[in-house]
């Protein structure tokens, strides 16, 4: 069976949406025309252009597309026909869906010809308040289009670094001190002075568990049961840090822990699995826990910051992210979900300020007298 590809250009008209296809037009000037001079000429094309186009698609589909009889007008071979034919069908079953498409791919370009409107690109740890407002910023009112693309904290800042994106969203436990885990994640990455953190919530973490939580799970150590089947998120994901920092500080290694090893891309696929029988326990946020019927048991508050080059902040799209953020209905319907409040969001933060584990000072200047 051949294969079908498609292909659409920009136009300053209002015509009616279709899919071209450039031999069923071939072929339709010929049968019009009943030649293949006059086809060409009715397409605005050389008479050799046109014979040479169905010579290939006749080599191409492996079948005769024109009786060539010569000295007779040109016609199409049953085969040709049977083209044409499948081209009306198709075309009248799939008119709404045609339209539909066409509708979305305008909608789409709308915003690169809106002078108003502004597209910011983010890499960010899955988070359910990013993806609330992804939705809220695309209201007339803000014209502001989030590009997101989910992964783990680790890579999304190094994706700011390397210039893939404008913000890079990424999550730390309150309070973690100096010589902490999350230091040696994160510190190697940001540098004062270059980055600035823009605020944005405070999230639960904490351990989802089957609805009544059947197997009575109230702490991280609890884990250690040797029954308790845990799913666990891949390295570089922010939630994974949370996890080793945690099982660090109470001294838990990794070992006493059944299913440590097993790994799955997001918040939602560990609770899917919680949901569907194959794990008793995961560590994750509680939006997600209870949108799938899902018990949750609180472990512990962090920050969700969003991460920033400072020469980036005059940006236009920057400064529509932040004044988006620091509107009362933003911040009320983020209050709104699970686990969620808002934490100076819109504010531009120094990282000194923020993650406790930086001690930042800039250097003397030459001849300063030394502390």
């Amino acid at each position: 069976m051949h294969r079908i590809h498609f292909h659409y250009t920009l136009a300053g008209d209002a015509s009616p949406a279709r899919i071209r296809n450039p031999l069923i037009e071939l072929l339709q000037a010929v049968a019009d025309s009943g030649s293949i001079s006059a086809a060409a000429k009715t397409l605005k094309l050389s008479y050799r252009h046109v014979w040479g186009e169905l010579k290939r698609w006749e080599e191409t589909l492996g079948h005769s597309l024109i009786v060539w009889d010569k000295g007779q007008p040109a016609r199409l071979t049953e085969f040709g026909t049977k083209l044409m034919w499948a081209e009306r069908q198709a075309q009248a079953r799939l008119l709404p869906q045609i339209e539909a498409l066409r509708a979305d791919l305008e909608r789409a370009y709308a915003v690169a010809f809106d002078d108003d409107a502004h597209v910011l690109t983010l890499y960010a740890s899955h988070d359910e308040g990013l993806a609330a407002l992804q939705e809220h910023a695309r209201q007339p009112a803000h014209r502001l289009h989030l590009d997101i693309r989910y992964g783990g904290s680790v890579d999304a800042i190094r994706a700011l670094n390397e210039g893939r994106c404008l913000l890079a969203g990424f999550h730390t436990l309150h309070g973690t001190a100096s010589g902490s885990l999350t230091q040696r994640n994160y510190k190697p990455l940001l540098q004062p002075g270059k980055h600035k953190l823009i605020g944005f919530a405070r999230r639960s973490q904490g351990l989802m568990v089957a609805r009544g939580n059947p197997l009575g799970l109230k702490r991280l150590d609890d884990l250690q049961r040797g029954h308790v089947r845990f799913a666990n998120r891949a390295l570089g994901t922010g939630t994974r840090v949370l996890l080793d920092e945690l099982m660090d500080q109470a001294g838990i290694p990794t070992t006493a822990i059944h299913g440590y090893d097993r790994t799955e891309p997001s918040h939602a696929a560990v609770a899917q699995a919680i949901a569907s029988g194959q794990a008793d326990a995961g560590l994750g946020i509680k939006a997600t826990a209870l949108s799938r019927g899902l018990d949750f048991v609180p472990l512990v508050e962090e920050h969700y910051h969003l991460a920033c080059l400072k020469s980036a902040l005059d940006l236009p799209a920057i400064q529509a992210l932040l004044a988006l953020l620091h509107t009362p209905r933003w911040q009320r319907q983020l209050g709104t979900l699970p686990g969620y409040q808002p934490s100076q969001s819109g504010e531009v933060l120094a990282m000194s300020k923020v993650l406790p584990w930086w001690s930042y000072r800039k250097p003397k200047a030459a001849g300063t007298p030394a502390d």
